[in-house]
């Protein structure tokens, strides 16, 4: 298995064209005070163009404040942003952002919300209106159309929430915890749904999440950062496992298992000390 994995450190061979690089990377927060609050600091990471990539650690170690950071939210207090080896100033045009709580409009119709994301691109109303309708039907929900957010599940909510993210044909997506509010069998279907239309263009991804087995199914690489704050990169592993790939039959793959443990033997430790720290200041 040692054969299999890339761990941090280990020198591997990766495509040549990189589309989001965080080098030397700090982002602090001021403190009521006067203090700063250095959240994650010397962050080295690399996304190649096509690649998956999974981010996971403990509770409040930064994961969504990388996310921020490629996606031009937060400015760096040390080191640099570069998108596809120019540096980021500003919002970066060139991801599309999943968030974990919906951020559909509730008076606009699945159909609406979907087609809305076009506006700042100028695209005529009824080209939008039917584009949207494509990538509704690219989410299964051509029969949904017209239902007010009110009116779906979750799981449905959240089909409409990533037809809205692609319809603009990003590069990049960046996802925080997309699946997260959702049951188990719910996230499972998402999951496939996700790996089906990432399969179709192969954007690079970065995807937050604090599920381990759901960080393996879905990526290439799993990243994970150390306990907060000033959290670090502690481990980078490459996912040796075929694709195309159905998330509930992989799990049931003795490598899929064997990646897992030796992951866990990293992200454990620091969740531990994520959760002594806790009771510190308790």
């Amino acid at each position: 298995m040692a054969a299999a994995l890339s761990a941090i450190g280990v020198d591997s061979v990766a495509p040549a064209r990189q589309a989001v690089g965080l080098e030397g990377l700090a982002i602090a927060f001021a403190l009521g005070g006067g203090g700063v609050y250095r959240a994650v600091e010397q962050i080295d990471l690399s996304v190649s163009d096509g690649e998956f990539v999974a981010i996971v650690g403990p509770t409040g170690c930064g994961k969504s404040t990388l996310l921020n950071a490629a996606a031009g939210l937060l400015k760096p207090a040390e080191g640099r942003v570069s998108i596809y080896g120019g540096p980021l100033a500003g919002l970066n045009r060139r991801a599309g952002y999943l968030f974990q709580q919906d951020a559909l409009m509730p008076w606009k119709t699945a159909l609406q919300n979907v087609a809305v994301a076009l506006e700042p691109q100028g695209v005529p109303s009824g080209e939008a209106q039917e584009r949207a309708r494509a990538w509704l039907a690219k989410v299964g929900l051509s029969a949904f159309a017209d239902r007010y957010p009110h009116m779906l599940s979750g799981g449905q909510r959240k089909r409409v929430a990533l037809a809205q993210m692609l319809i603009r044909n990003p590069e990049i997506l960046l996802m925080d915890e997309p699946f997260g509010p959702l049951d188990a069998q719910t996230r499972q279907i998402m999951g496939n749904l996700l790996l089906d239309l990432w399969a179709a263009d192969r954007k690079a991804v970065m995807f937050v999440t604090h599920d381990l087995e759901e960080a393996i199914a879905l990526s290439d690489r799993v990243v994970v950062m150390s306990a907060g704050p000033a959290a670090r990169i502690v481990g980078d592993y490459r996912v040796p496992l075929a694709r195309p790939r159905d998330i509930a039959d992989i799990r049931l793959d003795k490598v899929f298992h064997e990646i897992q443990r030796e992951i866990w033997a990293t992200l454990k430790v620091e969740v531990q000390k994520a959760y002594a720290q806790g009771e510190g200041r308790a």
